[in-house]
């Protein structure tokens, strides 16, 4: 079981399991191209199930070596959850799973260390985010209704309702035709009409969205300062263990030399 177990935690292991699953994404991609299906589609069949195959046999012995332990790591119930979602059957009203088989392309955030840190600073920093979306929601709730009762009559299409008028200031925030396709149609009729959509978009694209990244930056890095600190703290651990060991060393060596002088 030890050696199983040195085997599936394996830097080699990871690396070929990797490798298929980029493979396997490679394989998902081209069955979109109708020629390719055509001529190597029997083809691309057999690898998608020979590395799902493999992905079966894997988490199978994952299971067996950590048994209870296993279901402790969300990330092992992920990869449990991303190939149990392709050993679904994919027909009738389930078709639509099959397109869920390039899921498997994630198990590799699962594989990658790098990868894992970066989803931990997201999900870390999803309470904050949730913090700023109530504050994004109520400033576009403010300006929904602003633009609706001023621009509504003139502009029905962009500002006739409230929501018509969030969809069209979420427009404006992403800067996307902002200016030539929205503000100025508004201000030939409105002159003043940058006077409500300059400060909409100082509110929300320069500082509401900005805070979004400082929240997650800070994020990932609290997570990274915590396994460089676990790190840290192994590696005291294991010199603390030599010392140890060199001092009994010692202790035998002076009493060997002791018990020969007597």
């Amino acid at each position: 079981m030890n050696a199983l177990k040195s085997l599936v935690e394996s830097r080699r292991f990871e690396t070929v399991i990797s490798l298929l699953i980029i493979v396997n994404a490679v394989t998902l991609g081209l069955e979109t191209s109708p020629p390719i299906v055509a001529e190597w589609g029997a083809v691309l069949s057999w690898l998608d199930r020979a590395i799902l195959s493999i992905f079966v046999v894997e988490l199978a012995v994952k299971i067996v070596v950590y048994r209870a332990s296993f279901f402790r790591d969300p990330w092992r119930i992920f990869d449990l959850v991303v190939v149990g979602i392709a050993l679904m059957p994919a027909t009738g009203s389930l078709s639509v799973l099959r397109a869920l088989r390039i899921l498997r392309v994630l198990r590799l955030v699962s594989m990658m260390p790098s990868l894992r840190r970066v989803v931990g600073g997201l999900v870390a920093a999803l309470p904050g985010m949730g913090s700023i979306m109530l504050l994004l929601t109520l400033v576009f709730y403010v300006f929904s209704v602003m633009a609706t009762k001023l621009f509504g009559a003139a502009f029905p299409d962009w500002f006739g309702t409230i929501a018509k008028s969030a969809y069209t200031l979420f427009q404006v925030m992403t800067l996307e035709s902002w200016s030539m396709g929205i503000v100025r149609p508004v201000m030939e009729v409105f002159p003043f009409a940058w006077m409500f959509f300059i400060p909409f978009i100082v509110c929300t694209t320069f500082t509401v969205l900005n805070l979004f990244i400082g929240i997650i930056v800070s994020a990932m890095q609290a997570e990274h300062e915590e396994e460089a600190t676990a790190e840290r703290q192994a590696l005291q651990g294991e010199q603390e263990m030599i010392l140890a060991e060199i001092r009994a060393l010692r202790e035998e060596v002076k009493a060997i030399a002791a018990a020969r002088q007597g």
